[in-house]
């Protein structure tokens, strides 16, 4: 197990196990780590490889997160993701990121899941798709207004 992280400003980030873990106060399996992007071995798997993939920056969902920080996120997780396919043998992974409790957020500092898809079991996924409704251009407008 691997503990402690370099260059952190946690001094504003709510008390969580991942606020510890970037404080050297709990132990990790450290998977990579730069200024920015902390990744670990989840303890409770959904299978074998399973990673969480944290920004050092104190936020607690993807919105609060700056730019800077989104783009480190970004740039890690596809080398991440390659590297749980190469060691778990997966043909297909998820990547999941919840935001707020209302969607399942347990740990309230933005994270990343990447879990390797190795047969039926570990994460499954309720989609009940709606259909876009005449108000799309009204809405996406809006959206791209709000930017």
């Amino acid at each position: 197990m691997t503990t402690g992280v370099s260059c952190v400003n946690i001094a504003a980030m709510s008390e969580t196990v991942f606020s510890k873990i970037l404080r050297g106060e709990l132990p990790c399996h450290k998977v990579y780590e730069d200024d920015q992007v902390l990744a670990f071995l989840d303890v409770f798997p959904l299978a074998k490889g399973h990673l969480l993939v944290i920004p050092k920056e104190p936020a607690e969902t993807i919105d609060q997160l700056s730019d800077d920080s989104a783009a480190a996120i970004g740039r890690a997780l596809p080398r991440l993701a390659r590297a749980v396919m190469k060691v778990s043998g997966a043909t297909a992974y998820n990547i999941l990121q919840n935001n707020g409790a209302g969607a399942h957020q347990a740990v309230l500092h933005v994270h990343f899941h990447i879990i390797p898809r190795l047969g039926p079991d570990g994460l499954g996924i309720g989609w009940k798709p709606g259909r876009l409704g005449d108000d799309g251009a009204a809405l996406a407008k809006a959206l791209a207004e709000a930017l």
